[in-house]
């Protein structure tokens, strides 16, 4: 059937796990892989600490990440449900293929066994079946961690098509990890994990292993379930390349932070290492944090109140440190009208925001007088979560465009990717979607308009924009202050939302329990889906 069906729906970031020992046997002639949950790693993975107390342990760091709850997202769960009430003749095809990067050891077991994985077959969790084990493991330590290099950074492994080590392989099946293993602790890990061995190589740390599933590519279908379009869903890995990063840092040496000390990977005889890197694989997903947190008991959460929270505090301060600048500039006034430029810099490596279409930022620009009476706002959040201004979040067959210069309240600069369905009309089902019709997300460093691959195009006004490069985006703004009385003080602020207002409700309609069951979600928690990104502030 479908080749590419694809939802790897709002994967944030890349790696890690939790339970016992998968073995394999034969069907049809075909081995199906092994792989350890996480509970089997972590046992001598955890434990660790700096010299200073700090602990590093991988399975505490890893365990409140979105890697270790991706099959427990429930936006995610909405919207595979959503996109199979869609197209129900392909439902199988895409329950198989959503779970490739969100449930990768179910997918891989029954990819071995010759059958397709049932996602809703494994849900909801119950901690009392271990059948569900696998599948509640999300991105799991040994799945990353068994990716060969065969193909990486190549569409052959684009889509979550990666290579795992040769099945045949019995126990000599290869952990890959960055650090030389002598022999002596080589058998302590093949005796206490069934088999697997500690194998150095360079690629774990390549950006093309994170490619492999941050390059998303999603097959539009139409009547009957005919395919009838190709859609880049998420392209952060190929915007990563187009960009200067590839020079300087990889996608681990931002969301894997390294440890600035030798320090043991392994708290059974494990021996200083330089470069261990942290698995917090810090991203943007603050809000399905909060989430996870806030309803934990319905979603099976395995780990602890604090640390989820501890873990969303590490993504805010991750996005409000590296992720934008904001400036005010060219600030002038006359008698009855003051005008300004707003400067917005990218300080990723990628698209900002980037991944998954439901994320946007947006500015929102005040004006006060010298009494402090607003006499202009652009770009305010509603408590329901939506942007007052913002024509697609009051209309779903709308969307605000891209701005050169705003002049009135009801003009809002978001920078955001607005899916279209093949009649082109905006959508947010990612297997009606066929291209875009607005892509003005904030440029890395180094990525040329002009020569970028149609996949990660600029699309709509920006395109066109000459103050919109590499270098940020440059918005005018020219407001009319009637007879306020000055000085007047200005704010531009930067704000971030992982799940925009239309990507939540656009599920309403849907009566089924996912999609009900995240509106509720969402709309009992509208007031903490967005964050503060960066500001700036003059007076005139």
């Amino acid at each position: 059937m479908q080749k590419h069906i694809w939802c790897a729906l709002a994967i944030s970031a890349t790696v890690i796990i939790s339970a016992p020992f998968l073995r394999g046997g034969a069907r049809h002639g075909v081995l199906k892989p092994e792989f350890q949950t996480s509970d089997r790693c972590v046992a001598c993975h955890n434990g660790l600490t700096t010299k200073s107390g700090e602990d590093i342990s991988i399975g505490l760091d890893w365990r409140p990440s979105m890697m270790a709850n991706s099959s427990r997202d429930p936006y995610w769960q909405a919207s595979v449900r959503r996109e199979s009430v869609d197209h129900p003749e392909a439902m199988p095809a895409i329950e198989d293929e959503c779970s490739v990067c969100h449930m990768p050891i179910t997918h891989l077991q029954a990819k071995g066994e010759g059958r397709k994985t049932e996602i809703f077959a494994h849900l909801p969790f119950n901690p009392d079946n271990k059948d569900n084990v696998a599948a509640e493991d999300g991105v799991s330590c040994s799945v990353c961690h068994q990716i060969a290099k065969e193909k990486l950074g190549t569409p052959e492994t684009f889509n979550g098509a990666f290579k795992v080590d040769d099945p045949e392989k019995g126990d000599q099946r290869s952990e890959y990890g960055p650090f030389v293993i002598d022999a002596g602790h080589e058998r302590v890990m093949q005796s206490s994990t069934g088999g697997f061995v500690p194998t150095e190589a360079a690629h774990i740390r390549d950006s093309a292993l994170c490619g492999t599933c941050h390059t998303l590519y999603t097959q539009a279908l139409g009547p009957g379930g005919k395919e009838i379009g190709n859609f880049p869903e998420q392209m952060p890995y190929l915007e990563w390349l187009h960009s200067d990063y590839p020079a300087k840092s990889s996608c681990q040496s931002c969301h894997m932070p390294e440890v600035h000390e030798d320090v043991p990977v392994t708290s059974i005889m494990g021996q200083p290492r330089e470069g261990m890197r942290r698995h917090e694989f810090v991203a943007a997903n603050f809000f399905m944090q909060h989430m996870l947190n806030e309803y934990r008991g319905d979603l099976s959460v395995a780990a602890l109140p604090h640390e989820l929270t501890n873990a969303a505090t590490r993504t805010v301060t991750f996005l409000q440190t590296q992720s934008a600048r904001v400036s005010i500039r060219n600030l002038e006034s006359s008698s009855s009208r003051l005008t300004m430029e707003v400067l917005v810099e990218n300080l990723s490596g990628h698209k900002l925001p980037t991944a998954y279409p439901s994320r946007r930022a947006w500015l929102h620009v005040t004006v006060r007088d010298a009494s402090g009476r607003t006499v202009f706002e652009s770009g305010g959040l509603n408590p329901d979560a939506s942007i007052k201004g913002n024509d697609n979040d009051a209309d779903p067959l709308r969307f605000e465009p891209h701005y050169l210069e705003i002049t009135s309240p009801e003009q809002v600069e978001i920078y955001e990717s607005i899916p279209k369905d093949s009649a082109g009309h905006v959508t947010t089902g990612l297997l009606s979607a066929v291209g875009y019709l607005k892509d003005n997300r904030i440029l890395p460093s180094g990525f040329s308009k002009q020569t970028a691959d149609k996949d990660i195009a600029v699309i709509g006004e920006a395109a066109n924009d000459p103050n919109f490069t590499d270098e940020g985006s440059l918005v005018r703004y020219s407001v009319s202050t009637g007879d306020a009385p000055g000085p007047f003080h200005l704010e531009a602020e930067l704000w971030y939302q992982p799940i925009g207002f239309r990507w939540a409700h656009n599920l309403a309609p849907y009566p089924e329990a996912e999609p009900q069951r995240f509106v509720s979600y969402y709309d009992s928690m509208s007031s903490s889906t967005a964050v503060l990104l960066a500001r700036a502030e003059a007076s005139h």
